[in-house]
């Protein structure tokens, strides 16, 4: 995609720092015994820095992931495609895994990033993230190619995704957090 920001402004929190609070914030997300600096990943363990912040939006990324009227398939490609726009490796590469057991191929994949999709509503699903990130809405044509195929739930949840994944990958952008070593 793009040369990632390498400077990093906010590092995980070390772990003699963590504590209840932060164990607290995760647990919307996973099991205690799984909110552990060494277990969750650079991300978490930087937003850990602010666990009420992070309570907050887990709990509404956990909807947009887990309880969205969307298909895993759709949300995978808005997810992808809001990456591309933010310029965000670091979330795409987190979600390439996700999108493949949502059933994207590796022709969905790269389809995605040029944002050249073969399917009518998946085209149109990446012209309305196109949109969200450039202009801040939905085109009315686009939104009537949409709603030919989705309900005004799944509308909503389409634009709340694109929405609060762009705020993560400004997060992760801005904040510079780091792939893990692997």
């Amino acid at each position: 995609m793009t040369e990632r920001l390498r400077r990093t402004r906010l590092a995980p929190l070390p772990d003699e720092q963590w504590n209840d609070d932060v164990v607290r914030a995760l647990s919307v997300m996973m099991p205690a015994e799984r909110a552990r600096p060494d277990l969750v990943g650079n991300m978490l363990a930087t937003f850990a820095r602010h666990p009420k912040l992070t309570r907050a939006y887990l709990t509404f990324n956990m909807h947009l992931l887990m309880t969205t009227t969307l298909s895993k398939r759709i949300v995978e490609i808005i997810v992808l495609r809001t990456a591309v726009m933010r310029r965000s490796d670091y979330l795409w590469d987190h979600h390439v895994p996700l999108a493949r057991r949502a059933g994207l191929t590796d022709d969905d994949l790269d389809a995605a990033k040029r944002g050249e999709m073969s399917d009518s509503l998946d085209s149109a699903i990446v012209a309305a993230v196109d949109e969200l990130h450039t202009d801040g809405k939905v085109a009315d044509a686009t939104w009537d190619a949409l709603a030919s195929d989705l309900t005004e739930q799944q509308l909503m949840d389409l634009v709340f995704t694109a929405g609060g994944y762009g705020a993560l990958a400004m997060a992760i952008e801005t904040f510079g957090i780091q792939e893990e070593d692997v």
